[in-house]
């Protein structure tokens, strides 16, 4: 998929104020400091487009980016925040249930796990609200560089093997690095057959 144009649509408190354009969506969400703003930035070829903060829950609202006027990715609210108040947790728990349920234009959820560490008990969570929602989604693995070779590979087959405990059949599963670009293609080109069978 060649990026044309990438725009920041708006930013949305509810599933209500989202754009109604009838356009696909995929949406991307994972724990605090996954990096979801660094690799959104990486896949629209954009350094600014997604704001990144070094400070966990910087994003507490559904911002809408619209590529080539054919599809929107999402950047979601996190999940797994220790530091934020009750009230705000709450706030994001109802954006997550209100947008996997309702939001029809939804075709993918692309959902970040930093390689770095075991899944999460959170991860699993999420991932079981996404099948119990029938909501499709495709597993990101970020922050690659961080990792030597060696260990990269030896760490994937250490966290799928932590997901078979949960389920027989994987994910399609993305390793990628918003610094060295490492698996962005493989996401655009996954993106772009994904809309080809889209229809609402």
């Amino acid at each position: 998929m060649k990026i044309i144009n990438s725009v920041f649509e708006k930013s949305s408190k509810t599933i209500d104020q989202c754009p109604n354009k009838n356009l696909p969506e995929f949406a991307f969400v994972g724990r605090s400091n996954v990096g979801k703003s660094s690799l959104i930035n990486s896949l629209l070829n954009n350094k600014s487009i997604a704001k990144i903060s070094s400070k966990p829950g910087k994003t507490l609202l559904i911002n809408h980016f619209r590529i080539n006027d054919k599809l929107f990715i999402v950047d979601l609210p996190g999940y797994g925040y220790a530091t934020v108040s009750k009230k705000i947790k709450e706030d994001i728990k109802t954006i997550h249930e209100d947008y996997f349920k309702l939001r029809k234009e939804l075709l993918y959820t692309l959902l970040l796990v930093d390689i770095r560490h075991d899944i999460q008990k959170k991860d699993i969570e999420f991932m079981e609200f996404l099948i119990s929602n029938y909501c499709p989604f495709v597993i990101i693995f970020t922050k690659s560089d961080k990792l030597k070779n060696n260990q990269l590979d030896k760490q994937v087959e250490n966290l799928k093997k932590q997901l078979s405990k949960y389920w027989e059949d994987f994910p399609k599963m993305f390793v990628t690095s918003s610094k060295t670009k490492t698996g962005i293609s493989e996401i655009q080109s996954f993106i772009e057959s994904s809309i080809k069978k889209y229809a609402i």
